[in-house]
């Protein structure tokens, strides 16, 4: 009976054979898929290697200019104009620069703050062009003093800047910009203070050129303290260092995902492939298919349970194969 109903289920879903299962790889939906996967897996690993190297290059340019800060503080000054243009190289040397004081623009540079042993202070920088004697002017920080630019109390202790001909020695700063920290390029000051040191800033104020660049004195008049030269920009681990190891996570994240993806896919639709190979239909579908075959019940028929007519159709499915087997052995027989 047993060997009989095997047969009836192996007549009722075909043949068990898996042969040809993956041939759904050769489909056009799947040829996509694969084309995506082939050029987005290595896009992702470039991409992510890229940033990598963006990285990398920010923290050999910061020990860099580590080392060139070092070496800037104990080296001798160089006159300004052979350290000109300003780049990651000559950024914080020491620079000399020779002419008089316009006492007539000293200005204040509100919202800065100085970092030492005391912790963060607000305060403010006091800035004073130089008139060389090449014509141009060098904006010159003379020092920092804590307190509000706004404040007379605070202001009134600004020392008055040497008269006559003077020699100037300090860091040699580019000119600041709108992403450098401190920095208020949107105006509004009152008359007397600036809000970004560059030369571009200055055009509208003063009467004359201006170097593009500046420099902060080392040592300047009591009881300015000395401003520290900042690092030159690109070449410090500042936030786009650490967004770049950011982008270098994503990247790699985003190629992991796609494999991921495209083995989950393959997997999902590689058992489908089998369980249609074997026969094998879905609990849903085969309720729906005995819904589609069953006759309608009679007017004022009894509700029948949806278990018990579950029970019932698998009953009759039972019979059915046994009268089936009954009559091949009859046959055979």
């Amino acid at each position: 009976m047993s060997g009989r109903r095997g047969g009836g289920e192996a007549s009722r879903y075909g043949p068990r054979t898996v042969d040809g299962v993956y041939r759904f790889l050769l489909t056009p939906r799947w040829w996509g898929i694969n084309v995506f996967a082939v050029l987005a897996i290595p896009f992702c690993i470039f991409m992510g290697s890229w940033q990598l190297g963006r990285f990398e290059d920010r923290v050999d340019t910061h020990r860099q200019q580590e080392d060139r800060s070092a070496q800037a503080k104990a080296a001798a000054a160089r006159p300004l104009d052979s350290l000109l243009p300003v780049d990651k190289v000559t950024s914080g040397r020491q620079a000399s620069a020779r002419g008089h004081y316009d006492t007539e623009h000293q200005l204040l540079v509100p919202d800065r703050t100085l970092k030492d042993k005391h912790g963060e202070r607000q305060g403010f920088y006091v800035l004073t062009l130089l008139r060389t004697d090449h014509g141009k002017a060098l904006p010159v920080v003379r020092g920092w003093l804590p307190g509000d630019a706004d404040a007379k109390a605070d202001t009134a202790k600004v020392p008055a800047p040497p008269k006559g001909e003077v020699t100037v020695t300090g860091a040699l700063q580019a000119s600041e910009n709108q992403g450098t920290d401190g920095v208020q390029a949107g105006g509004g000051l009152p008359h007397g203070q600036l809000g970004m040191i560059s030369a571009a800033s200055l055009v509208n104020i003063v009467p004359y050129d201006v170097y593009d660049a500046w420099i902060t004195l080392t040592d300047p008049q009591a009881p300015l303290q000395p401003v520290p030269p900042a690092a030159a920009e690109g070449s410090g681990l500042d936030l786009k260092a650490f967004q770049n190891l950011g982008y270098t996570g994503e990247w790699f994240v985003f190629a992991g995902f796609v494999v991921f993806m495209w083995f989950r896919l393959f997997r999902r639709d590689a058992e489908a492939a089998k369980d249609a190979a074997l026969g094998l239909l879905p609990e849903a579908d085969e309720r729906a298919d005995a819904q589609v075959g069953a006759p309608d019940a009679p007017a004022g028929a009894p509700d029948v349970p949806a278990g018990a007519s579950g029970v019932a159709a698998e009953a009759a499915d039972g019979l059915t194969g046994q009268a089936r087997g009954g009559a091949a052995g009859v046959g055979r027989g």
